[in-house]
């Protein structure tokens, strides 16, 4: 992933609500979300190059999403997989907070990344770019390829359009959260980060749905955790000209999200 925007604990109906756009390479192979037969519960999308993955959810009430950090280095080519973490801690049964201090106290070098881990109504950040381990407090939240909360324009752009879309705190329609991801403006140039790469990289990669040669947003995909200890997981899917290709939709026990909590609506 390289943009994820989640309300936690913001909603009445929705504990958990989690949308993100997957910016990959247009040649690197996937597979698109379905239920993996090696792992028993895990539903995710799957890298058919490494193997890993970039976001999932699991029938016992896990989730887990990892955005890539950018620093204008060129990426280890040898270094382990980021979606190995992400499976990893979906196949696990330890608490978030707990699991992402386990892997700051690794010593693997790996590129660098954001790692988000929930389960249990509470959910885990944690990067090895500077930041974390921390839980994750409730309120609207969004991460790209920087810390969490990270004021980039499309995370901004992204996190106010999750809050409008909260509002009424009715039934949320999925549409309106892809909307929010189909976003292809590009940032004024007065608002874009400095990461290393040049300036037209950096207008091409600050639109919530990048458009570039070789590159851009390949799926958006949608976690709905309601509060009837049900979820919704939606991946809509573009091709190379970043045409829509498909949407699969999934409904599954997701246990642990369902407890009370006070309903409020933070500006984090």
């Amino acid at each position: 992933m390289c943009l994820i925007v989640l309300a936690l604990h913001a909603h009445p109906l929705y504990p958990l609500v989690v949308a993100a756009n997957r910016d990959e390479a247009l040649a690197r192979p996937s597979a698109p979300a379905d239920f993996w037969p090696d792992a028993d519960g895990l539903l995710a999308g799957r890298d058919e190059e490494s193997g890993g993955t970039w976001m999932g959810v699991t029938r016992s009430g896990r989730f887990a999403a990892l955005t890539n950090v950018r620093d204008g280095r060129p990426p280890e080519p040898l270094a382990p997989s980021r979606g190995g973490l992400v499976v990893r801690f979906l196949a696990g049964g330890d608490e978030p907070l707990a699991h992402a201090r386990a892997v700051a106290a690794e010593r693997v070098r790996r590129n660098g990344f954001n790692l988000l881990a929930g389960a249990g109504g509470r959910l885990a950040w944690v990067s090895n770019a500077g930041g974390g381990p921390a839980e994750v407090t409730p309120g609207v939240h969004a991460v790209s390829n920087a810390a969490l909360d990270s004021p980039w324009p499309k995370s901004l752009r992204t996190a106010a359009g999750l809050r409008r879309v909260l509002e009424d705190g009715g039934a949320i329609d999925p549409e309106e959260l892809f909307a929010i991801l189909s976003d292809r403006r590009i940032a004024a140039d007065d608002e874009l980060p400095e990461t290393g790469v040049p300036l037209e990289v950096e207008r091409l990669l600050s639109a919530p749905f990048i458009v570039a040669p070789g590159y851009g947003t390949r799926s958006s995909t949608l976690l709905l955790a309601a509060r009837d200890g049900r979820a919704e997981l939606l991946e809509r899917r573009f091709d190379t000209s970043f045409r829509e290709s498909g949407t699969s939709r999934f409904e599954l026990d997701f246990p642990g999200w369902n407890g009370r909590v006070e309903t409020r609506f933070p500006s984090s």
